[in-house]
């Protein structure tokens, strides 16, 4: 399953685009980052057996193990990919968190969306090294 962040903003050559780098490298699943203008510019066209996922404040709160087993279960169901999207400085409008299959929040506080990026690459490399049973992620 492909593993797809979209995000909105440029990252450049920063410190959170090597944290991202780093992460992303890890996995051994396939990756792949799309960058979008602030303003404008389309998303890439949703495939037929994909997921759609928007990290936004409102969404789900959820550990890495219950993370990691959300993606196992899509890999299992033959799912090709989850594309975890990152909005511009503004969040999402309704209709597009109505449209997502699923509403993603890294806890209420708020996040640079740099650093979310990162944040995201983390997660993705723990949820599947976990589904690996990599001990990378230790429990409890």
């Amino acid at each position: 399953m492909l593993l797809h962040i979209v995000a909105r903003g440029r990252i450049g050559r920063s410190p959170e685009a090597e944290l991202v780098d780093r992460y992303l490298k890890r996995i051994a699943w396939p990756t792949r980052i799309s960058e979008l203008p602030d303003r404008g510019g389309r998303e890439p066209d949703r495939p037929a057996q994909g997921r759609r996922i928007l990290l936004d404040e409102k969404g789900e709160v959820l550990g890495s193990a219950a993370f990691a087993e959300r993606l196992g279960r899509w890999r299992d169901d033959g799912v090709r990919e989850a594309r975890f999207l990152i909005g511009a400085a503004d969040g999402f409008a309704e209709s597009e968190r109505a449209e997502a299959d699923m509403l993603l929040s890294f806890g209420r506080a708020t996040w640079p969306h740099l650093l979310a990026r990162a944040m995201l690459a983390e997660q993705l490399f723990r949820a599947t090294s976990i589904l690996a049973n990599h001990p990378y992620h230790r429990e409890g």
